[in-house]
C-alpha cells in the first residue's frame, strides 16, 4: 500500500509504546458529547412519518420514512383467492424464522416458511463474532442483563431483555443438540471471549464464522423437518380478516413470476433488518435482502415501531480494498488485542468501548483529518491486526480468524503482517416492531422475531446478543402460537385499503412502491410485471402511473 507508506511508518514506529500503554478512556460526559456530534443517529437526518401508528411520533431515517409512506406493490384491483392454506406462516428464512419452524416441529400444526431468497440466505450467515451466554464461573443472567442494559443506554425493554438473558444457557444446549460446533478449551469447556461492554468474557464462537455455523445446523434441521419451505417467495403484503386480525399473506413467487395467496391462522414476521437501505449513504455489512420488508408489512397492519431512529454502525467495517467496502471485521479481533490507530500512529480510543462510542470516535478522527485517504476516495483508520500474533504467538490470527485472512489475502493483504483500514459500516437495526415477551405484536394473529423487532437491545446492541436474540425469540414466538392459536379467518385487504386512503391525506409526489425486496442502490430497480389487469393508483398520491410488475432478480441468468 504505497499510497499509505508514511502513515504505516508512523504506525510501526509507535507499536512498542502502544503495547505498553493503557488505552484512552472517555468519561460519560465525553462519550455523550462524542455521540451527539459524530454518531450517524444524531446527525438529524431523520424525519417524522405522517401516516400510520407512529404518525408524528418518533423519528425515522429519511430512506425508511419514504418507504413507510409509499404504496403497496399489489395492484389496486387484486382480489386474494387462497392458493395455500396453512396453520402457521413464517416469513423469513434466517435464524429467527428457522428457529421458529423447528420449535413448531411435532406440534401437529402445518407450517410453511416463505423466504425471499433461499433458506439460510440472511444476515445470520454474516455474523462473525459469536453468541453471548452467561456460562462463566462468575457469570449469571443478572450480570448479562446489567451489561446489555447499560450498553443499550437504558432504553431496552426490561421484560424482553430479561427473557433474552435468562434463556441463553438453554439456547446453547439446544444448538449443541442440533450439532452446532463452538470453540472449546482442551478440557472441553467452551472458550469465552470478551466483547465490547461485557464485564466478563461471555461470547462463544466458531472461529470467525459463528453465524454461518449456527445457520448451517438450523437449515439442515428445517430441511429434515415437516416444514414446507417456499424458497424464492417474497412477502408483498399481509392479509387480514376485515376485523383487525392478520389472516395470511400475499407472496411473490420469483421463480414462476406470479402472486401466491396464503391463508394462515398465525403469521410470524422474521424478515430481518434494513441495512441495505444504506442510511445516509453509509456502506453496509448486511445481506442483499435486508431492506426492511417486515417493518413495512407490519406497519400497514397497525403495528407500532420502537426506537425507529436507532441503528448500529459497526466500528470495524472494511474501508479498503474497495471490493470489500463495508464488510465486517469482527469485534473479536479487537478483543484479542488489535488496536485502533489514526494516521499519526496514535491510539485514540479504547477498542472495547461500546460500539456506538467507538464508531463515533472513528468518524471524528476522519472528520478532523486524522484518517487515511484511500486511492478510491474513501477514508479510514488503521486496525493494527499484526499485534495479535505479536502478543499471542505466531499463527494465532490465522488459526482463530481464518475468514478474515482468506478475505484479505485475495487482495494481497495479509492481516497478520499488515494493518487493516476500517470505517464504521451500517450493521444492525436496533429498533423495530414492538413485541411482548412472547413475540406477539399488537395485532391479533401476528408475531415477530429477530432483527425486525425492537426493544430488546435498546439503542445500542452488544456483540453476540443478536444471534442469541434470533434463537431465543424465534423459538418463543413459536411456543406462544401453540398455546394461543387463533381460528382461521377470511383473507381480505381491508387494512391495506385503509392505509391507502390515509396516504391521500399527505402531500407526496413519491413513485416508490414497497416493500422494495432488493436494494435499489445496487442498480436493481424495483418493479413487478403484473400478471393481472391494473388500475391507476389514486390521484391523491400524486402518482400518474404505477411501474410494471417486473421483479428485479440479481440471480437471473
Amino acid at each position: 500500500m504505497e499510497w499509505a507508506k508514511d502513515s504505516l511508518s508512523k504506525l510501526e514506529a509507535t507499536r512498542e509504546v502502544r503495547l505498553s500503554s493503557e488505552p484512552p478512556e472517555f468519561d460519560t460526559y465525553e462519550a455523550e458529547k462524542l455521540l451527539n456530534e459524530y454518531h450517524p443517529d444524531y446527525f438529524g437526518m431523520q424525519r417524522n412519518v405522517r401516516v400510520g401508528p407512529n404518525a408524528d411520533n418518533g423519528k425515522f431515517p429519511h430512506e425508511l420514512a419514504d418507504l413507510l409512506e409509499s404504496d403497496s406493490q399489489l395492484p389496486f384491483d387484486f382480489d386474494p383467492t387462497v392458493d395455500i392454506e396453512t396453520d402457521v406462516l413464517i416469513l423469513g428464512g434466517g435464524g429467527a424464522g428457522a428457529s421458529a419452524a423447528l420449535a413448531l416441529e411435532g406440534s401437529g400444526l402445518t407450517v410453511h416458511l416463505a423466504t425471499k431468497l433461499r433458506l439460510g440466505d440472511s444476515n445470520t450467515i454474516l455474523a462473525e463474532g459469536g453468541i453471548q451466554a452467561s456460562l462463566g464461573v462468575d457469570d449469571s443472567p443478572r450480570r448479562h442483563f446489567a451489561d446489555a442494559y447499560v450498553g443499550g443506554h437504558g432504553n431496552n425493554d426490561p421484560d424482553l431483555l430479561r427473557v433474552l438473558c435468562e434463556n441463553s444457557a438453554d439456547t446453547i444446549r439446544w444448538l449443541g443438540q442440533l450439532g452446532c460446533i463452538l470453540d472449546t478449551n482442551e478440557d472441553g469447556t467452551f472458550q469465552l471471549r470478551p466483547g465490547g461492554g461485557t464485564s466478563l468474557p461471555r461470547v462463544l464462537a466458531c472461529k470467525d464464522y459463528t453465524g454461518l455455523e449456527i445457520m448451517r445446523v438450523l437449515k439442515d434441521a428445517v430441511l429434515l423437518s415437516s416444514t414446507k419451505t417456499l424458497q424464492n417467495h417474497a412477502a408483498l403484503e399481509l392479509l387480514d380478516d376485515g376485523g383487525g386480525q392478520v389472516s395470511g399473506a400475499v407472496l411473490w413467487d420469483r421463480s414462476r413470476g406470479n402472486l401466491v395467496t396464503v391463508s394462515a391462522r398465525a403469521v410470524i414476521i422474521a424478515t430481518g433488518g434494513s441495512g441495505q437501505l444504506r442510511f445516509q449513504e453509509f456502506p453496509t455489512s448486511n445481506h442483499l435482502g435486508a431492506v426492511g420488508d417486515g417493518l413495512i408489512l407490519a406497519y400497514r397492519q397497525g403495528c407500532k415501531l420502537v426506537d425507529s431512529d436507532s441503528h448500529q454502525y459497526h466500528p470495524s467495517g472494511t474501508a479498503y480494498p474497495e471490493a470489500l467496502a463495508g464488510q465486517l471485521v469482527t469485534e473479536s479481533i479487537r478483543s484479542m488485542g488489535a488496536q485502533v490507530v489514526n494516521a499519526e500512529g496514535r491510539r485514540f480510543v479504547n477498542e472495547m468501548a461500546f460500539r456506538d462510542v467507538l464508531a463515533a470516535a472513528i468518524i471524528r478522527e476522519v472528520a478532523e483529518k486524522r484518517g487515511i485517504q484511500t486511492p478510491t476516495d474513501r477514508a479510514g483508520i488503521w486496525l493494527d491486526t499484526p499485534l495479535i500474533d505479536l502478543q499471542n504467538g505466531e499463527g494465532v490470527l490465522r488459526r482463530k480468524f481464518p475468514g478474515i485472512i482468506h478475505r484479505f489475502e485475495r487482495y494481497n493483504i495479509n492481516p497478520a503482517k499488515q494493518p487493516i483500514l476500517i470505517y464504521p459500516t451500517l450493521h444492525y437495526q436496533n429498533g423495530g416492531i414492538q413485541i411482548d415477551r412472547d413475540g406477539r405484536t399488537e395485532v391479533r394473529g401476528l408475531w415477530a422475531a429477530g432483527e425486525v423487532t425492537g426493544g430488546i437491545h435498546g439503542t445500542n446492541r452488544l456483540m453476540g446478543n443478536s444471534l442469541l436474540d434470533i434463537t431465543v425469540f424465534g423459538r418463543r414466538a413459536a411456543m406462544s402460537i401453540q398455546s394461543d392459536l387463533p381460528e382461521r379467518r377470511p383473507v381480505t385487504l381491508t387494512s391495506l385499503k385503509g392505509y391507502r386512503e390515509t396516504l391521500q391525506s399527505i402531500s407526496s409526489q413519491s413513485r416508490l412502491l414497497s416493500p422494495q425486496l432488493f436494494p435499489t442502490k445496487a442498480g436493481m430497480k424495483i418493479a413487478f410485471e403484473r400478471k393481472t389487469a391494473m388500475k391507476q393508483p389514486n390521484e391523491g398520491l400524486g402518482v400518474t402511473d404505477q411501474p410494471s410488475f417486473e421483479p428485479p432478480d440479481p440471480f437471473a441468468k
